[in-house]
């Protein structure tokens, strides 16, 4: 194999319509924070969400998460109930705000949020702190829809607002109805890996045009209607370029192509994986509820198979950059720390690498992050042995069958 399998890479439409919208932009000078292209984009995220729901087009997902919790009312000392099993985004903006993430682990079927543990953590943050907390952040991990339905039970009888952190699965479905309407605010993304890209962005569902004008006002510095410049509240530069839109509307012509790949890809994936020793692919509870975009494919490897190499796991300590964040690089003394894949996924991934195919591990747990070392968490251990276990299949748009299958023969080729 003569090229690199990225896991997800942009797809830009055959049409060439990115390019078209981002040329239009430059023509007419609209290269600020609002325009045509704004507008337009925002309008095509109503409508692919329902047409129902107000939508703020923003720089990224972080900012949405951010912004929706800043419109909770969430503030210094708050207590927030977020997924633990996520990616750094979906908790941060917590901290951001000097609040206090509380973190939630997962059910074993779609390794999102438990509803059970949820409303355990509910009540007894209650019991413990006299007061409930401020709001509900779930995770559609890896495009997977969390359990809807009892969640925003739970969150209804206590009267607590849900932030929906749909940013990896943008498209899913539950019951029929897109992430994101379900609760308070929904939060997407765009960044360059995701479903449709704008280069880097995000953006932020909204239950009314009320909600949508709290946003765009803490999204543009929180400026008052005086013809001069003042300040009330603490606001931010948060709004969406007019180019980065540009590319959106482009991308919001394929999207529904992007989605049926993955699905595609997954499929694929579990044809042939299914007689592999030990490797188990991750797919959708049978209920029919749930319809996930499969953004990224996920697998388990069990921890007595061998694998090449396994005996030469975490003896380096990587001195490059690693990942996405090219070219940033925090120097550290240990190739090990005290939670890690297993030996074997990390064999797995350097053979896979080797071979020119990027795999990665599954998020590693936010409770179990240095950061975080001193927040409660209520778990039953479910994510920290996924995280043990669990790895990332490439699925995007470049990604052919012909690629699924040389990835599955080095797999094979992989195990001992």
């Amino acid at each position: 194999m003569d090229k690199q399998i990225y896991l997800c890479l942009a797809h830009m439409s055959k049409a060439g319509l990115e390019q078209k919208y981002v040329k239009e932009a430059f023509d007419t000078n609209w290269v600020v924070p609002l325009g045509p292209n704004v507008n337009a984009f925002e309008e095509d995220l109503k409508q692919f969400t329902g047409g129902t729901h107000e939508v703020v087009a923003l720089s990224a997902g972080t900012a949405a998460v951010h912004l929706a919790l800043i419109a909770c009312g969430v503030g210094p000392g708050d207590e927030v109930l977020v997924q633990s099993f996520t990616f750094c985004a979906s908790s941060h903006p917590i901290t951001y705000l000097g609040a206090k993430p509380v973190f939630v682990g997962s059910e074993p079927e779609t390794w999102n949020m438990d509803p059970v543990l949820l409303e355990e953590a509910i009540k007894d943050r209650i019991a413990k702190i006299g007061k409930k907390p401020k709001a509900i952040v779930p995770v559609a991990l890896y495009g997977m829809p969390y359990d809807c339905k009892r969640i925003m039970e739970i969150a209804d009888r206590y009267d607590i607002p849900v932030v929906e952190d749909a940013a990896e699965g943008f498209g899913s479905k539950f019951d029929g109805r897109i992430l994101g309407t379900f609760g308070k605010f929904g939060v997407l993304s765009f960044n360059g890996n995701k479903m449709i890209t704008t280069s880097g962005g995000g953006a932020l569902v909204c239950q009314s045009v009320e909600d949508k004008n709290t946003v765009m006002w803490y999204a543009t510095q929180a400026r008052d209607a005086y013809p001069y410049y003042q300040h009330t509240a603490i606001g931010y530069n948060y709004r969406m370029s007019n180019i980065c839109a540009g590319i959106g509307r482009g991308q919001m012509t394929v999207v529904q192509e992007h989605i049926d790949h993955h699905k595609h890809v997954q499929a694929l994936y579990e044809e042939l994986l299914k007689e592999v020793r030990g490797v188990h692919i991750h797919r959708q509870p049978a209920d029919s509820c749930y319809d996930s975009n499969y953004w990224l494919c996920t697998a388990t490897l069990d921890a007595n198979v061998r694998v090449q190499g396994q005996e030469n796991a975490y003896k380096e300590v990587i001195k490059t950059a690693v990942g996405g964040a090219a070219g940033v690089i925090k120097a550290v003394e240990s190739a090990t720390t005290d939670c890690q894949p297993n030996d074997n996924v990390e064999a797995l991934r350097v053979f896979m690498a080797a071979n020119r195919i990027e795999t990665r591990p599954v998020w590693k747990p936010m409770h179990k992050q240095p950061v975080y070392a001193d927040a409660v968490v209520y778990t039953n251990g479910v994510e920290e042995e996924i995280f043990k276990v669990g790895f990332c299949l490439p699925a995007g748009p470049w990604v052919t069958d012909e690629d699924v299958k040389y990835i599955v023969e080095k797999i094979k080729e992989a195990i001992l």
